[in-house]
């Protein structure tokens, strides 16, 4: 099974390149955005691949990071997500956006791949978001070892919910504002154990606008 690939790019389509590894020419499926990191033809190329065995094929299919490839398995772990809709996701959204929008249960996010209707994108959120949690916009606990920390961790995370939801209702994306006022809950955590909602939605715009 390969596992990655290290030789001359060939060339390249929309969403494929041919990878030659002395004298043998790989065709390799990618997202658009490896795809842009790639050198020019003829300069050295390395990706690390996943691939798909089929009765009727043998696909591959390529990736800058471990991240992205992490990713991609990920996706098709979603029912109705197969490699074409996992590619189409990672071609317009980076991970740390879908690490996010996921996290915030924003569907809008992963709706703008081609390929990813209402429903699938609704299944992507629901599906992925406790898999995801090491990659969550959330702020750090109080104390691993204290008896009264989990109070005021669920006192913030509900206050961080009604922040959310505020700027929600100001026009923000539901990924924007969960970003932002994670952010300045984090910031906040050193000076404050329990961070209030007018704070939280101040600070947040403060971030937003910056």
């Amino acid at each position: 099974m390969i596992a990655k690939l290290t030789g001359i790019l060939d060339s390249s389509g929309e969403d494929y390149c041919i990878v030659d590894v002395n004298g043998i020419g790989y065709l390799v499926y990618c997202s658009s955005r490896t795809l842009a990191n790639l050198s020019g033809v003829g300069e050295a190329v390395s990706l690390m691949i996943e691939t798909h065995v089929r009765e009727d094929h043998i696909h591959l299919f390529g990736f800058a990071t471990d991240l992205e490839k992490d990713w991609f398995t990920l996706l098709q772990t979603v029912q109705g997500v197969g490699a074409k809709v996992a590619l189409a996701i990672l071609s317009v959204v980076s991970t740390d956006e879908l690490s996010a929008s996921i996290a915030a249960q924003d569907k809008t996010v992963v709706a703008r791949a081609s390929g990813v209707g209402p429903k699938v994108a609704t299944r992507i959120v629901n599906e992925l978001k406790d898999k995801v949690a090491r990659f969550a916009f959330t702020p750090p606990k109080a104390s691993q070892g204290s008896d009264t920390a989990a109070p005021s961790n669920v006192a913030a995370g509900s206050a961080i919910k009604d922040a959310v939801s505020a700027l929600v209702n100001l026009g923000y994306s539901q990924t924007d504002a969960f970003v932002a006022v994670n952010n300045v809950s984090r910031s906040l955590h050193e000076n404050s154990e329990d961070a209030e909602v007018s704070k939280l939605i101040r600070l947040g715009l403060k971030e937003l606008s910056a």
